[in-house]
């Protein structure tokens, strides 16, 4: 497993993260919970004076796949597959996105993927205010499959 600290530290300085104002906040070292938060700038609002809804997007597209993968570990393919985003209103100010998966998500996922089976699972994660108010639902579709032993 890679480490989650060195991991945090280098994507808070990933140029997309830093030109969205996109920070990691906190990153488990057991990679099951992860905070996020994307500040209002001048860089990151649309004509309406709101979050620019890339951006939004942008704060939450890795991480799922990232939990998964570094979980299940090197015997998995893990994949973002697909994604959806809902706007629920416009979104102002610093916001935030809260990503957790369960043992038992794990445990199904390897279950389901077990002797090469594609699996496709999503996850949801809401951005919010800083009132935690919805902003935005994103549903993440991750692909999942055991490597085939040679």
């Amino acid at each position: 497993m890679l480490n989650a600290q060195v991991l945090r530290f280098f994507m808070n300085i990933w140029p997309p993260f830093i030109g969205a104002g996109i920070k990691i906040i906190t990153l488990s070292n057991d990679y099951r919970y992860t905070l996020v938060r994307l500040r209002m700038g001048i860089f990151n609002r649309n004509i309406a004076g709101v979050h620019f809804g890339g951006s939004l997007f942008a704060m939450t597209d890795p991480f799922f796949m990232i939990m998964v993968q570094q979980n299940l570990g090197k015997e998995y393919v893990v994949w973002d597959r697909a994604a959806k985003i809902d706007f629920v209103k416009p979104g102002k100010g610093s916001v935030t996105a809260e990503f957790a998966i369960s043992s038992e998500q794990l445990n199904e996922l390897k279950s389901a993927a077990y002797d090469g089976a594609k699996v496709l699972r999503d996850f949801t994660v809401e951005v919010k205010d800083q009132s935690g108010e919805v902003v935005a639902v994103i549903v993440k579709t991750i692909y999942v499959r055991q490597k085939r032993k040679m």
